[in-house]
């Protein structure tokens, strides 16, 4: 996958995981990961899949419809390539903190679903619930920020709800944050996800 790793200052953090949203690249989320941790690695991963010559993690049949079994495929994929990724860049693979905007939220979400020990935590921007009606792997002791707007047309509060529940069910800590606001990614809700790992993952 192509992506780009910047080695951090303290090997003693997470490497934070950047994970664009559709139409974006590896670059895009570069700014806010300096604003969460400036001394940790970051591994910025561009997605696979081309819908209109613009990049994402997965396909979609419309908006808000995933194509559920190239979501399965491309979780699997990435999953894969951190195994890889944390081998050539020597960082600790139990010690990944996924930072998703949109679509890259999404894939985030994904790994916690599908997989018990991709993430130890995630900041996920504006996502929707990945998959319904499956059982999800025992997530106790995996932190999660949810950052969504009350006025989101495309990831309704409902949703938003819902996805803190079905983490929250699996034994997640998952802590809601609101802004008065629709999809975009605002520098508040950064903030506030900055604030929240340092209290959850950091100390």
């Amino acid at each position: 996958m192509k992506h780009i790793f910047n080695k951090g200052q303290d090997p003693r953090k997470p490497t934070l995981l950047l994970l664009h949203g559709t139409g974006g690249n590896e670059l895009d989320l570069l700014p806010i990961a300096g604003r969460i941790d400036e001394d940790a690695s970051v591994l910025s991963v561009r997605g696979n899949v081309l819908e209109n010559g613009i990049p994402r993690f997965f396909r979609r049949l419309a908006e808000g419809v995933f194509d559920e079994e190239d979501l399965i495929f491309r979780t699997k994929e990435l999953n894969d390539f951190l195994d890889e990724a944390s081998k050539k860049y020597s960082f600790n693979r139990d010690h990944i903190i996924a930072i998703g905007y949109s679509n890259g939220a999404n894939i985030a979400a994904s790994l916690l679903f599908h997989y018990q020990n991709a993430l130890k935590g995630a900041i996920l921007h504006h996502p929707m619930v990945p998959r319904k009606g499956i059982e999800l792997p025992d997530l106790t002791g995996k932190s999660v920020f949810i950052a969504a707007g009350t006025n989101d047309p495309i990831c309704s509060p409902l949703e938003s709800r819902e996805l803190q529940t079905l983490l929250e069910k699996a034994n997640a800590n998952v802590e809601l944050h609101w802004e008065n606001r629709g999809h975009q990614l605002s520098i508040q809700e950064v903030d506030a996800a900055a604030i929240w790992y340092r209290k959850e993952i950091i100390t």
